[in-house]
């Protein structure tokens, strides 16, 4: 039975910037924040530090379903199992937390949806450190596994920080929709207020629906 990636040191996942130190060290700043969140009385800087999380949460997935979600896919047996899994958990974390942003900060309802996101990206962390990565470990060798890391840290650089219905959880769909909403998020988090979200964001849509056409048309002229 493949080790569970929690229990390991840095050297046995293959180094600091092979795919499964980067995950763990992401899984680690998501619970140490989650953990600040709970010990902080209501006020701003709670509200800080659950964006923090938030973005964070929503980065991290972004990577994962981007490029190393395929790789698990590629080359572990039952990948489509195991990662079916974890989008569906990403999918519910996306659903509350949309719902968490649409409600005022200190309303009972908001902090048991908080409390629900919580819980779900704790088992979201088990699943992928206790099944998921140890049978990535098994089947790539250490220079795979760090330029998978690479390319993961550079999609999670550049990845929406917020939900969006609208994006899927997998390639090419997730990376096309995703740049222009990484974009809206931001600039979103960096100007808060200041940025006029909805004109904004109704461009950044008008950018989307041109990308898609051109996706759309490029797979049509490939198949004839």
């Amino acid at each position: 039975m493949p080790r569970t990636i929690e229990e390991q040191t840095v050297e046995q996942l293959g180094g600091p910037s092979s795919v499964l130190a980067r995950q763990r060290r992401d899984h680690a700043e998501m619970d140490r924040l989650m953990e600040r969140y709970r010990a902080l009385p209501d006020g701003e800087e709670r509200e800080r530090v659950l964006k923090e999380v938030v973005q964070l949460v929503f980065s991290h997935a972004f990577a994962e379903e981007t490029v190393l979600w395929p790789a698990v896919r590629r080359s572990v047996a039952d990948g489509e199992e195991l990662t079916s899994r974890v989008e569906e958990e990403h999918q519910q974390i996306n659903d509350l937390v949309a719902g968490i942003e649409r409600l005022s900060p200190g309303s009972p309802e908001r902090e048991e949806m908080v409390r629900r996101v919580f819980a779900l990206i704790r088992q979201d962390i088990r699943d992928e450190e206790d099944l998921v990565l140890p049978r990535l470990q098994e089947d790539l060798d250490i220079p795979q596994l760090r330029r998978l890391g690479t390319a993961w840290e550079a999609v999670r650089k550049s990845a929406p920080t917020h939900p969006h219905p609208i994006v899927p959880r997998r390639p090419p769909g997730n990376a096309l929709l995703g740049v222009p909403l990484s974009l809206y998020d931001r600039l979103r988090d960096g100007l808060g207020p200041v940025l006029p979200s909805a004109v904004l964001k109704r461009a950044l849509t008008g950018l989307t629906g041109l990308l898609v056409s051109a996706a759309v048309a490029a797979i049509l002229r490939k198949r004839h």
